[in-house]
C-alpha cells in the first residue's frame, strides 16, 4: 500500500492522462471519490498548469497536494511542500511517508533535517525562500506546494512566500488556502513568470455546509445544550492559553461524558505518562472528556488530545486559534468565544480571513451533515440578556434592569459585526516584500549577473512602485556596508563577488552561529583569574549560544517577575522607601549573562560581518538558570509558574541543545561542557521524546508514524545514559546544598522527611557561618558516587567557609525508580559531621 501510488505513477512514464487515471484509481482504492474541485485541480496539475486552490476547509486540499507530488515524481522531478509552522510540516511529513515511503520523503525545518535529499521535501517557507535566493532559477526545484498560502500577507514573514514565486520560473506551483481573497494579480504574474497557465480553483461548495449562530447565553449553558443535542465534538476557541485552560477547568463541573465514554478514555490512555504539573491537570480533564489544545503544550500532550479527538473520545476541546493552521482534529461545532483579540501589538477585531480560517474547521466530511459556527456575544451583552430574561414580562422588573456597557478600552463587537464577518470575503492579499543583508549575500553568493539579479529582486516583485524604490535604497545601503566591511568586492572588470566563503547552510539554521564561534574563542577553558567571562567556562559557552536563540518571551517575563519580587522583598528588609523601591525596580530584569562582553564582541564582529546586524543578539539565561538552580523540568516550570507554557520551555531547551551540539566545535568542549550537553539532551528526551524518537526511527528506515497509537513508548532508560544520569544525581544533591544555604528547612523536610535536616542545620550553623554555592562548591570532586547494580550511594561534601569539608550529605539513588520516573530519584539518608 505504501508504495503503490508511486509505482503506479512511475509506470506511466509521466504521461498526464495516465498519471490522472493512476491517481484516481489509487484514491478509489482507499475509498476516496474526488469532489469536482479536487478533480479539476488534479487535471490541471497533471497537465502542467499552476493551480491556486482556494476552496473551503474540508474540501480535501491535502489529497490534491498528494496528486501534485505524485505527478512531479512521475516525471522524475523534485517537489517541495512548504508550511508556516514546524508542527504542520512535521504532520505532513509523516502523512507523505505513509503514501510514498520513508526513503522518498525528507524534512528540513531549520534546526532539524531528515533525508534532505529526498525527491519530496517538507520544509518551512523560509527554507525554500533562502534556497531560491541562493540558487535562483538553477535550483533543483521542479514543483512547489505551498500550504496556508494566506501567510503571503503576513507583515514579517510574507517575503518567504513571495520569493519562490519570483525566483523559481522552472517550477510548477500549487498554492493552497481556504482564505485567499482576490488572487487575480498573483495569477497573471505567476503565468508570466513560469510560462504555464495558472488556474484558480475556487467557489467549491463545502461538502459540509456551515450553520452560523450568534449567542447571548452563558457559555456553560450553551455547551450543556450542545452536548444534549449531540452537536459534538465542540471546539471552544479562545485567544489566550490562559483563557482556554480556565474554560476547560470550569467545564469540569459539567457532565461532558457518560460513564461508558469515560471508561473508554481511561482504557485508551492506559499507561500514558503525565509527568508535569500541567500533565496532572490534563489527565483529570481528558478523563472527563475535555481536551485542551494550544501551542504552549508539550508535543506528546497535544498529540494525545488530537488522537483522542480523532477517535471520537473527546466531546469538548478548549484551545486557541492555532487550530486554524491545518492541524487535523475533527470538529463538528466551533464555538468562538470572542471576535476581538490581542495581536501582539494592540487589541483589535478579527479580520474576515481570521474568522473564516477558524470557522472553517467546523464539520467533518463523511461524518457530519453540517457544521456549527457559534459566536459568543461579549460578556456585558450576555449579562444584559440574562438579566432581561430573568425579569421576564414584568414591566417593573424590566425597568429595574441596569444595562451594562463595554468596559473602558475594551474592543467590543455585536451581532452586526458577526453578520458582516460571515458575509465578507477574505481581504485581498497584500505583498510584504523585504530586503535584508542575508538576502543580498545569498543573491551575491549565487554568482552570475549579481547587479541584474538584485535589481530584479528589488524592482520585479509584487510591491507598489513607491515601495520598490524604498527597497532599492535599502539594497544600496546594504551593499555599501558589505563592500566597506570587506565582505563584498567589485573587481576591475565590474564583477560583484563575496570575499568571504559562506557556510553551505547560511541563513538556513541559526544565523548568528558564526558569531557564536567567534565569541567562544574569547573564553578561556582554564577559567584563569582575569580571563574573559564569569569564571565558569562551560556555562559561559551555554550563555553564548543562548544569546543567539530567539527569546522565549513567556519564560523571560516570568523570570523578570520573579527577580522583581525577590528584589522588592530584599529592599523592604533593607528599609528602602516605596518611591525609591519603585524607581530601583525599573532597572530589574531577567538575567543576561556576559551582556557587556557579548555586546562588545558583537560590535567587533559586525564591523567585518555587517550582515549580522539583521539579527539581534539576545543575552538570557534559561538553560544556565535551570542548571545553576539544579532544577528538573517540572521544578523549573513550577518555580516560574510556566505550567501553560511547558511546550514553549521544551522547544527552547530542544533548540538550545541542538544549537550547542551543532555550533560548539569539538576542541572547545571541556568535560564539564560535555556533562551539560549530555544532561540537557537527556532532560529533553525524558520530558518528551516523541518527535525525536519518530525522526530517529524514520532515519533508520522504520515506520514510526503511529497515528493510532495513543500512548507513546516510554523514553529510553535514564540510568543507561551514565554521563547524563550522573549529572542529574549531582544536581539533586547540589539542590539540597542550595536549600541548606538558604536555611530552607521546610523545603528540605518535604524532600527528605526522615533525614533530620533541621537538627543537622542547627548543628552545622553552630560551627560555620555559611554554605558555599559557587561554581567551585558544585565541583564533581565534592560529590562522590559509588555505583551499584540497582542502587548508587552518593556522598556530597558541603563547602564550608573554612575549607574543612567536614560535613556530608549521604544519599541513595534507586535506578529502577529513576528509570520509571524519568528523573534521578534520590533519598537522603543522613546529614552528618565527620
Amino acid at each position: 500500500m505504501t508504495s503503490s501510488l508511486l509505482d503506479a505513477v512511475r509506470a506511466t512514464g509521466g504521461d498526464g492522462d495516465a498519471v490522472y487515471d493512476a491517481f484516481v484509481e489509487w484514491a478509489e482504492g482507499r475509498g476516496l471519490s474526488l469532489y469536482p474541485a479536487q478533480d479539476e485541480a488534479v487535471m490541471e496539475l497533471v497537465s502542467g498548469a499552476n493551480v491556486i486552490l482556494a476552496t473551503p476547509t474540508g474540501t480535501g486540499k491535502s489529497l490534491v497536494a498528494i496528486a501534485a507530488h505524485a505527478a512531479a515524481l512521475a516525471a522524475g522531478g523534485r517537489t517541495y511542500y512548504t508550511a508556516p509552522i514546524k508542527a504542520l510540516v512535521s504532520e505532513k511529513f509523516f502523512a507523505l511517508v505513509d503514501v510514498f515511503g520513508a526513503e522518498n520523503v525528507g524534512m528540513v525545518t531549520g534546526d532539524s533535517s531528515v533525508n534532505p535529499d529526498a525527491p519530496i521535501v517538507c520544509c518551512t517557507a523560509e527554507i525554500l525562500a533562502n534556497l531560491a535566493l541562493r540558487q535562483g532559477a538553477d535550483a533543483d526545484v521542479d514543483q512547489v506546494v505551498m500550504d496556508e498560502f494566506h501567510y503571503y500577507g503576513e507583515w514579517d514573514r510574507g517575503w518567504a512566500w513571495q520569493v519562490p514565486l519570483l525566483l523559481l520560473p522552472r517550477a510548477q506551483f500549487l498554492l493552497m488556502s481556504a482564505t485567499l481573497g482576490d488572487t487575480t494579480a498573483i495569477e497573471k504574474d505567476l503565468s508570466a513568470r513560469t510560462g504555464r497557465p495558472t488556474t484558480l480553483v475556487s467557489g467549491a461548495t463545502r461538502p459540509v455546509p456551515l450553520h452560523h449562530t450568534y449567542e447571548k447565553r452563558p457559555v456553560h449553558e450553551l455547551v450543556e445544550n450542545l452536548l444534549e443535542e449531540n452537536e459534538v465534538p465542540i471546539y471552544i476557541v479562545h485567544f489566550s492559553q490562559a483563557a482556554a485552560m480556565e474554560r476547560a477547568q470550569a467545564l469540569a463541573n459539567v457532565k461532558v461524558s457518560t460513564r461508558e465514554q469515560r471508561d473508554a478514555i481511561a482504557e485508551a490512555i492506559g499507561g500514558f505518562r503525565f509527568t508535569t504539573a500541567f500533565g496532572k491537570t490534563l489527565s483529570r480533564l481528558v478523563r472527563a472528556g475535555i481536551g485542551v489544545h494550544h501551542a504552549g503544550m508539550l508535543p506528546r500532550y497535544r498529540r494525545l488530545v488530537e488522537t483522542l479527538a480523532q477517535r471520537g473520545l473527546l466531546r469538548v476541546i478548549c484551545g486557541t486559534d492555532t487550530l486554524g493552521v491545518g492541524i487535523n482534529v475533527p470538529i463538528r461545532t466551533v464555538l468562538i468565544s470572542a471576535l476581538s483579540k490581542f495581536d501582539g501589538t494592540r487589541m483589535r477585531r478579527l479580520t474576515a480571513r481570521e474568522f473564516h480560517q477558524i470557522a472553517g474547521r467546523a464539520g467533518r466530511a463523511g461524518f457530519d451533515p453540517y457544521g456549527n459556527v457559534v459566536v459568543m456575544g461579549p460578556d456585558h451583552e450576555i449579562e444584559n440578556e440574562t438579566a432581561l430574561k430573568k425579569a421576564g414580562d414584568d414591566p417593573k422588573k424590566l425597568k429595574k434592569v441596569q444595562r451594562k456597557s463595554a468596559p473602558a478600552g475594551f474592543v467590543s463587537w455585536s451581532e452586526q459585526t458577526f453578520e458582516k464577518l460571515v458575509e465578507s470575503d477574505p481581504e485581498p492579499l497584500t505583498s510584504r516584500m523585504q530586503i535584508t543583508s542575508a538576502m543580498i549575500i545569498n543573491v551575491i553568493g549565487r554568482g552570475g549577473d549579481v547587479f541584474g539579479n538584485v535589481r530584479s529582486l528589488v524592482f520585479d516583485n509584487h510591491e507598489p512602485r513607491a515601495r520598490k524604490y524604498e527597497l532599492a535604497r535599502r539594497a544600496i545601503a546594504i551593499f555599501r556596508t558589505l563592500r566597506d566591511a570587506g565582505i563584498v568586492e567589485v573587481t576591475p572588470a565590474g564583477e560583484i563577488r563575496l570575499v568571504v566563503e559562506l557556510q553551505p547552510n547560511f541563513a538556513l539554521n541559526q544565523p548568528l552561529s558564526p558569531f557564536a564561534l567567534a565569541a567562544i574563542e574569547l573564553l578561556d577553558p582554564e577559567d584563569k583569574p582575569g580571563a574573559a567571562g564569569s569564571g565558569h567556562y562551560a556555562l559561559d559557552v551555554v550563555s553564548v549560544i543562548e544569546a543567539t536563540l530567539d527569546d522565549p518571551r513567556a519564560i523571560l517575563s516570568q523570570q523578570e517577575f520573579k527577580a522583581r519580587g525577590e528584589a522588592v522583598a530584599a529592599m523592604k528588609r533593607d528599609g528602602i522607601e516605596y518611591e525609591q523601591r519603585m524607581e530601583l525596580l525599573e532597572e530589574i530584569t531577567y538575567e543576561k549573562p556576559l551582556q557587556d562582553l557579548l555586546a562588545q564582541a558583537f560590535e567587533v564582529f559586525a564591523s567585518s560581518q555587517p550582515w549580522v546586524r539583521d539579527f539581534e543578539l539576545k543575552p538570557k539565561s534559561v538553560v544556565r538558570d535551570m542548571f545553576e538552580r539544579a532544577m528538573s523540568f517540572a521544578e523549573f516550570t513550577n518555580w516560574y509558574q510556566l505550567g501553560r507554557s511547558e511546550g514553549l520551555v521544551l522547544r527552547y531547551l530542544s533548540d538550545a541543545y541542538r544549537a550547542i551540539r551543532q555550533t560548539v566545535p569539538a576542541e572547545a568542549r571541556t568535560e564539564e561542557l560535555l556533562d551539560i550537553i549530555a544532561w540537557l539532551g537527556e532532560l529533553v528526551r525524558q520530558v518528551d521524546s516523541s518527535l525525536v524518537d519518530e525522526w530517529e526511527a524514520l532515519v533508520a528506515g522504520a515506520d514510526a508514524h503511529g497515528a493510532e497509537v495513543v500512548v507513546p513508548p516510554a523514553p529510553p532508560s535514564l540510568s543507561q545514559n551514565r554521563r547524563a544520569f550522573t549529572v542529574l544525581v549531582r544536581n539533586e544533591l547540589f539542590r539540597r546544598v542550595q536549600l541548606a544555604a538558604r536555611e530552607a528547612d521546610d523545603e528540605l523536610v518535604e524532600l527528605d522527611p526522615d533525614a533530620g535536616w533541621p537538627e543537622a542545620l542547627d548543628a552545622y550553623y553552630d560551627e560555620h557561618e555559611s554554605i558555599g554555592i559557587s561554581g567551585a562548591s558544585r565541583s564533581p570532586a565534592l560529590c562522590r558516587i559509588t555505583e551499584g547494580r540497582e542502587t548508587w550511594t552518593v556522598e556530597q561534601v558541603i563547602d564550608d567557609p573554612d575549607g574543612n569539608h567536614d560535613w556530608r550529605i549521604r544519599a541513595e539513588v534507586d535506578l529502577a525508580e529513576s528509570d520509571e520516573a524519568g528523573a534521578a530519584v534520590v533519598r537522603v539518608i543522613e546529614v552528618a559531621r565527620l
